[in-house]
């Protein structure tokens, strides 16, 4: 067994690996105030971005869902590993090398997990694409040449071949150290009745990679018709590496053009996402192995955000048959915010882009993504291609088809537009009563419930839930009266230095609401400010007081909540503002205090008491315009920006 992980090695991995990299492979990520960057949550269904990054610090919050912590946190979540995993991921990613306590630095890792099953695919393809090079596999090259590509086409997406034989490529992994199980847990190998035996036999294969570029699995494509496995296609099945309803084809190639333009052009093969990258079109990727899904489609609008949220398009290249009007109707009633950028591109003669550029080269493979068709108006064309216009009795059947379906538009302006290119395609002269038509039905659809939206709104629902269960310990963020105590505890999670001893001296009854009481006793439990740690290091030494999820997430909360400030030169004297009106709002406490003894000691029959209690409360009074004094001061320059 492996020794254990040291604290100081998780310590210099964590601060060597830059989180805003890690997340930005499965996020994308815009700019969001001084060191703080934003993106639509990984972990739930959002339309706005409430997932904050927080790259000098190692940290990660959403305020949605309120998932948080540091790198290693992260990718337990995203990629349903261990902790111990994840740091050796990271580790690995960086070239450093572990020295395990009990074990030294040749401690050999847990057999089955995860970083192994990624091994034995990294092997695996390294042994499929030596393959492709050798006698045997002239059937899958011709197959590639045949489709214009050529031996730098083949390795640019790691085309490779599965020798006959039995258990070649088993045999071949077993010696490089690497045990069945691993194999078999990895989609490689299964159980014959001889024995191991490979999963793929005499096939082209290509590589299918996650967000970070790692082999998860592979899809195998039929060569020869004597070949008895089931299907043209076969995929590598569902392992803890390889979920085919959450990874798309191309995507680790395309995900940078498809953040930079604002566009992902979705095809149904791996050939069709060679075509289109080979032509000029780097946004294209492909499901694995099932039909493109809302899990897909997730994963696209993660990579699409924008400053303004939406302002991506969708591209799908359906083939012009029924199963792809179908494929149309069902975007048509998804997400409409996302329907109205979505987008049809259909290649004449019903052919995929692969076949395309075949015929007809790399310009008309740009073209057909350049000439897409709005899916509105495909889907509604579709439906009018059933009847003939020509006839009143074909218009009339048109339009009692068609109004629904327009009238489906939430749009209200874009549902009027095309109310009236409907009235236009079909030929009728009386445009107004089309729109009228349309308008009606769609006022029908509002007044009979039009719960399909509703299930959106879940998140925040939760998030509700979690506040009644536990009222104490999850106080209003935007509550005025509390808000110098939330950001001075959010400024010593997130500058313990600059917070400093000023911070360590505040009372406990300095922070009024049980819950910032309880995070002021953890940070004092914790050693305080001064231990000299920073960044995640420290909001993990914190979080490590206690069990308590619901505090778990309020400290991630306070220790990625962006404090208000312009820039990064204006943070000190944030900080330094912020923990003068804490300290003035608790000696005005004080001086209400001493005011009221004051009021029940009388001046003539306890001279000594009342004159002690009125110069203490001369001394708070003085004490607290001096405070009063540094904390506006220190407001006003935040103000000014200074």
């Amino acid at each position: 067994m492996p020794g254990r992980l040291p604290d100081r090695d998780i310590a210099a991995i964590r601060d060597r690996v830059r989180i805003e990299d890690i997340v930005g492979e499965y996020v994308a990520l815009k700019r969001g105030g001084a060191d703080s960057m934003k993106g639509l949550c990984p972990f739930h269904d959002e339309k706005s971005p409430s997932f904050h990054v927080r790259p000098n610090h190692g940290l990660f919050h959403c305020f949605g869902c309120g998932e948080g912590g540091d790198v290693f946190a992260f990718l337990q979540k995203i990629d349903h590993v261990g902790f111990v995993e994840a740091v050796e991921q990271m580790a690995d990613r960086i070239g450093y090398q572990i020295n395990y306590e009990g074990g030294g630095t040749s401690v050999q890792r847990d057999r089955g997990t995860r970083s192994r099953l990624v091994a034995a695919n990294a092997a695996a393809h390294e042994f499929y694409m030596a393959q492709l090079r050798e006698p045997g596999a002239e059937t899958a090259r011709k197959f590639l040449t045949d489709r214009n590509f050529d031996a730098a086409a083949a390795e640019q997406f790691g085309c490779g071949y599965a020798p006959a034989g039995w258990d070649t490529l088993t045999k071949h992994l077993l010696r490089k150290g690497f045990e069945f199980k691993e194999l078999e847990g990895a989609g490689l190998s299964r159980q014959g009745q001889r024995g191991p035996i490979d999963r793929f036999h005499r096939r082209l294969l290509w590589p299918i990679r996650n967000l970070g570029g790692d082999v998860i699995g592979f899809g195998a494509r039929k060569l020869f018709d004597d070949d008895t496995m089931p299907g043209k296609y076969i995929n590598t099945p569902e392992t803890i590496l390889y979920k085919k309803s959450q990874v798309l084809f191309g995507l680790d190639l395309a995900k940078r053009d498809i953040a930079k333009g604002h566009q992902a052009v979705v095809v149904e093969g791996y050939t069709d996402v060679m075509a289109m990258h080979l032509a000029g079109v780097k946004t294209a990727v492909a499901s694995c192995g099932t039909a493109f899904g809302d899990e897909h489609l997730a994963l696209l609008r993660r990579l699409l955000l924008d400053d303004n949220f939406w302002r991506g398009e969708i591209i799908y290249t359906f083939d012009g048959d029924a199963a792809g009007q179908a494929a149309a109707l069902k975007a048509f009633a998804g997400d409409q915010k996302l329907a109205g950028q979505t987008y049809i591109a259909v290649a004449p003669d019903g052919q995929d882009p692969c076949e395309l550029r075949q015929h007809s080269g790399d310009g008309a493979v740009r073209d057909l993504v350049a000439r897409r068709t709005p899916l509105y108006e495909f889907v509604i064309r579709g439906l009018l291609a059933d009847h003939n216009l020509d006839t009143a009795e074909g218009q009339v059947e048109s339009l009692r088809r068609a109004i629904p379906v327009v009238a489906q538009i939430k749009d209200n302006a874009l549902r009027k537009a095309y109310a009236t290119k409907l009235a236009g395609w079909i030929g009728w002269d009386d445009i107004q009563t089309v729109v009228r038509r349309v308008g009606d039905e769609a006022k029908r659809n509002r007044m009979g419930g039009g719960s399909s939206a509703g299930g959106r709104q879940a998140p925040p629902a939760r998030q509700a839930e979690v506040v009644a269960e536990h009222p104490a310990a999850r106080p209003n963020p935007n509550d005025p009266t509390l808000m110098p105590q939330r950001q001075v505890l959010a400024a010593a999670l997130q500058y313990p230095a600059m917070a400093g001893s000023v911070f360590d001296s505040l009372e406990a009854d300095a922070f009024t609401h049980p819950a910032y009481a309880a995070v002021r006793l953890l940070i004092f439990e914790a050693g305080g400010t001064g231990t000299g740690l920073g960044g995640a290091e420290w909001v993990n030494a914190v979080a490590d007081r206690t069990d308590d999820l619901t505090m778990h997430a309020l400290l991630s909360e306070l220790a990625n909540e962006p404090l208000p400030v312009k820039n990064a030169a204006g943070i000190p004297r944030f900080v330094a503002g912020v923990l003068a009106r804490t300290q003035e709002a608790w000696v005005g406490r004080q001086i209400a205090e001493l005011k009221s003894k004051l009021q029940r000691v009388s001046s003539t029959e306890q001279p000594d008491a009342y004159m002690a209690l009125f110069g203490d409360l001369v001394a708070l009074e003085q004490y607290r315009k001096s405070l009063l004094t540094q904390a506006m001061g220190n407001h006003n320059d935040f103000a000014t920006g200074a």
